[in-house]
């Protein structure tokens, strides 16, 4: 785990004071959760930055708040995109025995046999939700598709097992699948088809004009 945040109270909740912090290098934040009440803080914008660029989306951290070290996630933040930089962040405080829940993306690993093939790679699942403790939240799950044929399939079921949390989905939801590599040909070569047959019953109608 990194090193021990300073995290100040803030007691001010005018804009202005929320102003002077950012304007300082601050970034105002809200901590809450496992046995505590609200707590309004402020924390220092670089420091913050570096911490979670070490951790991670899902890492934990830990909070000096008021002289009682308190573990910590980021559970949301607000940002503005024009200037780059987080406005507030909300950090969830969690018990590390204690299992929750969290959103963690899936990354596809290797370069698919049936993609090579010409087939056409789909993933309707980009993120699954996962109940695990703090501890044992991966940053990604790694799906290695280098063997993946055209026509076939990974479900959830196919990366549940030997893995220290449980994905909060069903068995038979895809991932990810390859698509045959001919499909687009055939469409194409039907509206070649199709086009022709008006072309011909253009020539008849002219030929039973001219005979009236």
């Amino acid at each position: 785990m990194s090193s021990v945040l300073e995290a100040k109270e803030r007691t001010e909740f005018r804009n202005s004071e929320l102003t002077r912090i950012r304007n300082e290098g601050n970034i105002p934040a809200v901590v809450y959760g496992s046995k505590m009440e609200n707590k309004s803080v402020y924390l220092n914008g670089p420091d913050f930055i570096k911490t979670m660029r070490e951790v991670g989306r899902n890492g934990v951290f830990s909070l000096n708040l008021n002289g009682s070290k308190v573990n910590v996630m980021l559970n949301d933040y607000q940002s503005d995109p024009i200037k780059n930089e987080i406005l507030h962040a909300d950090l969830l405080a969690v018990d590390m025995s204690k299992e929750i829940e969290a959103n963690v993306r899936i990354t596809l690993v290797g370069d698919a046999a049936g993609v090579k093939d010409g087939g056409v790679m789909q993933q309707p699942l980009y993120e699954v939700s996962i109940s695990a403790t703090p501890a044992n939240i991966p940053q990604s799950i790694d799906v290695d598709v280098s063997s993946l044929q055209v026509g076939e399939t990974i479900t959830i079921a196919d990366i549940r097992m030997n893995r220290n949390f449980s994905i909060n989905h069903e068995d038979d939801e895809t991932i990810c699948s390859i698509l045959p590599p001919k499909q687009e040909e055939e469409i194409d070569t039907g509206e070649e088809q199709a086009e022709g047959i008006p072309e011909n019953e253009e020539g008849r109608e002219t030929e039973a004009a001219d005979e009236s």
